[in-house]
């Protein structure tokens, strides 16, 4: 098949790509790197900035990029923001893909219009990055995310194209749940996909004699995913146990810095809002990390994975939080079958060979566009 992936976030399209190609497929990636994060594609779609020279010039450049994706088997946007230009721009791009190419799908694999309608709903979720027990969370930062999805241009043109495109994949529990009660026949779970090959596997094999806990912290975003009651919890766990555990908390370092300093930990914090653990969660995970974060029972359905079920989840509070992290503390001897549980896991459900299987045959699903 020829295959143009359209969009990039956390390495998902990339890995995707490579998955797909090793099985014969040619696969065309098109995106601007995630931003700072900036992953290699094969067509760059970056703007340098809002500026309006940048925004003319970087529009100018888009369109003629895409006036080249024709003929795919298979176009697959990462979102409904699937570049960097404003909605008029992109249901323009997106009209020219859906005329020159034979299916074009999109993925619910971030913050879209469905997803926040869901979280504000609160009937969907029992808890989310929104409320929990029912009260309003992080009001002042989610309203960011109202002010952009809710009653505005982009929020029509999510529905237009949820409507009008031939299939939507989901990465999370949350996104699939978000898009089921209006999608449901043309939804499709599939995991988020990694090269678990070259991702060491960095195996626990012995008693802790200290268990050391990991948690890195994003200033901008850190009531937003949690780790304020995460980091929390932990200060109420080293002051408990002050002998039996060390904390790892970093913030602000370089990646390769983050990975060192993660590598030699044996717990990782990580999301506590979410229900399924995104792609730093999963990371953590192949390297044999013991994963406290999203992992609520129902997800494993989803996965059809229910004998292991190797993450530490936790509630959104900080007493479940500091209670299971006490039971890690007072079960140490449980952390190497952990950690190889987690491994298997990442091993069996989000191999990207598998995924990009699972990928083929939900975009050759019947039913879907010829």
């Amino acid at each position: 098949m020829k295959i143009l992936l359209v969009g990039e976030y956390s390495r998902a399209h990339l890995t995707l790509a490579e998955g797909l190609r090793s099985m014969g497929h040619e696969v065309l990636t098109a995106s601007d790197g995630d931003g700072f994060k900036n992953y290699p594609r094969d067509v760059d779609l970056t703007r340098k900035s809002s500026g309006l020279i940048d925004t003319l010039s970087s529009m100018m450049s888009v369109n003629n990029k895409f006036k080249d994706f024709k003929g795919y088997d298979v176009v697959q946007l990462i979102n409904p923001c699937f570049t960097t230009q404003n909605v008029k721009v992109n249901r323009y791009l997106y009209k020219k893909l859906r005329k020159n190419n034979q299916k074009v799908f999109m993925g619910a694999f971030g913050d879209d219009s469905f997803w926040v309608e869901a979280c504000l709903g609160n009937k969907i979720f029992d808890y989310s990055e929104f409320f929990v027990d029912g009260k309003p969370i992080n009001v002042d930062f989610n309203q960011r995310f109202i002010d952009k999805w809710i009653g505005t241009p982009l929020e029509a043109f999510n529905r237009e194209l949820a409507e009008s495109v031939d299939g939507i994949s989901a990465c999370l529990f949350e996104y699939y749940k978000s898009y089921e009660p209006y999608f449901a026949d043309k939804l499709e779970y599939i995991p988020l996909p990694l090269n678990t090959s070259e991702i060491e596997f960095q195996e626990i094999k012995e008693v802790p004699e200290k268990v050391n806990f990991f948690i890195g912290i994003n200033k901008v975003r850190e009531k937003f995913k949690g780790t304020d009651v995460m980091e929390r919890s932990l200060a109420r766990l080293k002051e408990k146990y002050p002998d039996d555990i060390i904390v790892t908390r970093v913030e602000s370092v370089s990646y390769d810095v983050y990975q060192q300093l993660m590598s030699q930990a044996h717990v990782v914090l990580d999301q506590l809002y979410s229900h399924t653990p995104a792609m730093n969660a999963l990371l953590a995970m192949a390297q044999g990390k013991v994963l406290v974060g999203g992992g609520e029972p129902y997800i494993y359905e989803l996965y059809d994975d229910k004998e292991n079920q190797p993450i530490i989840n936790v509630h959104p509070n900080e007493d479940d939080v500091f209670d299971k992290l006490e039971w890690l503390v007072l079960n140490k001897e449980e952390i190497p079958e952990i950690s190889r549980k987690s491994r298997f896991f990442v091993e069996k459900n989000h191999d990207y060979i598998t995924v990009a299987k699972k990928y083929i045959n939900f975009w050759n699903k019947e039913g879907n566009r010829q």
